[in-house]
């Protein structure tokens, strides 16, 4: 004989009882929704200096701390209060500030610790200043040479030019002198950023010998904070 399965239909005595087969109750109870588990107590102290507690999270406590509890009183946790707009951007504000020492910080270790490697003592960083040196003069002795022969160019023009004095200069006479001038300009303008940078990379291997002689005298990779580039400006 089939089993069957009874539900009460009527509070009203007398009780009827209906026979419902069981499959049925499986998809009762399959569409029923799931009871959530004991969340735990919410506790806080309101504005008035009262003690509430809840099964949820406390309206009046929005903007508080409100402490979760267990059933047998132990704390399980903290509910943060709920932070205004304001709030929130300030709070993410910081949040960003953190993180972005963090990084600056691990740079700097990062940093620190690739300087000893490739710099092992201070003959090393003598070498390597003058090699990136040796680039930038060469660079300046080139121009220097080219100055001088763009000098001797044109004397020969001006002194061609001296029979021209009160009187108009011929077509390819004065276009000569002004590619003269031209050229002379821009290998002048040339030296000044070739000079320029001779002295950026003198103060960048400056900066570092600085910094490599405390790393080398025992001075934790980091502690001094992020290597500060050179002023590209200064004079």
């Amino acid at each position: 004989m089939r089993p069957l399965a009874t539900c009460l239909v009527s509070s009203r005595p007398p009780r009827r009882l209906v026979a419902v087969s069981p499959w049925v109750l499986a998809v009762l109870a399959a569409s029923l929704p799931a009871v959530a588990p004991a969340q735990g107590i919410y506790s806080c102290i309101d504005d008035r200096g009262r003690r509430l507690t809840s099964d949820r999270p406390i309206a009046e406590c929005t903007a508080k701390e409100q402490q979760i509890h267990n059933r047998d009183g132990s704390l399980r946790g903290i509910h943060p209060p709920t932070l205004t707009a304001e709030e929130r951007a300030a709070q993410e504000a910081r949040e960003r500030k953190i993180n972005a020492e963090r990084m600056a910080q691990q740079e700097a270790v990062r940093r620190d610790k690739n300087l000893m490697a490739r710099y092992r003592d201070e003959p090393a960083h003598r070498r390597a200043r003058e090699a990136s040196l040796d680039t930038v003069r060469l660079a300046i002795k080139a121009s220097e040479t080219r100055l001088k022969e763009l000098e001797a160019e044109r004397k020969p023009l001006l002194s061609e030019a001296e029979f021209y004095k009160g009187k108009a200069l011929p077509p390819k006479l004065k276009t000569q002198i002004e590619a003269n001038d031209t050229a002379t300009s821009a290998q002048r303008e040339a030296t000044a950023t070739q000079q320029a940078e001779l002295d950026r990379v003198n103060r960048i291997y400056d900066t570092e010998l600085a910094r490599l002689r405390r790393l080398w005298a025992g001075a934790l990779p980091g502690s001094m904070g992020p290597l500060t580039p050179p002023d590209n400006t200064a004079k």
